[in-house]
């Protein structure tokens, strides 16, 4: 349901998402996973994503369909935390209709923390790790 969830980022679907069935391809659906976790990360976390010494690589991605989006109609991400480790997050997704409180596909994606010099695991970042603990569930 919406309110399990401890942010939210609308994100427009764009033509280019639509597949020949008219309705968004379930490949995009991961995009959008990617898009308001990052965004987070960036505004809340302070991630550095063009000179930061440490990043997120995506260990593994999962998501449930249970109704599509077809554009132009928004889509409205909702995230939280589900498990926080020393090195790695599960976050846990919702993509919601404007207005409906059940969501449209729901899934989770682990980002595993690496120097981005010779990608080796790394503790995640103070600031990272803050921003991570208040999406907790």
């Amino acid at each position: 349901m919406r309110q399990e969830y401890k942010h939210f980022l609308t994100i427009p679907t764009r033509w280019m998402d639509n597949d020949l069935y008219g309705h968004v391809n379930n490949v995009i659906y991961y995009s959008y996973f990617d898009t308001v976790i990052n965004a987070y990360l960036i505004a809340e976390g302070g991630l550095d994503i063009h000179d930061g010494k440490v990043i997120g690589v995506c260990a593994e991605s999962f998501c449930s369909f249970k109704a599509s989006f077809a554009f132009p109609e928004p889509v409205e991400a909702g995230l939280r935390v589900g498990h926080l480790g020393r090195r790695s997050v599960r976050y846990e997704i919702g993509l919601f209709k404007a207005g409906l409180e059940t969501p449209a596909a729901t899934g989770h994606f682990v980002h595993v923390f690496v120097q981005r010099e010779g990608m080796t695991p790394v503790e995640i970042p103070a600031d990272i790790r803050s921003a991570l603990e208040a999406l907790k569930v």
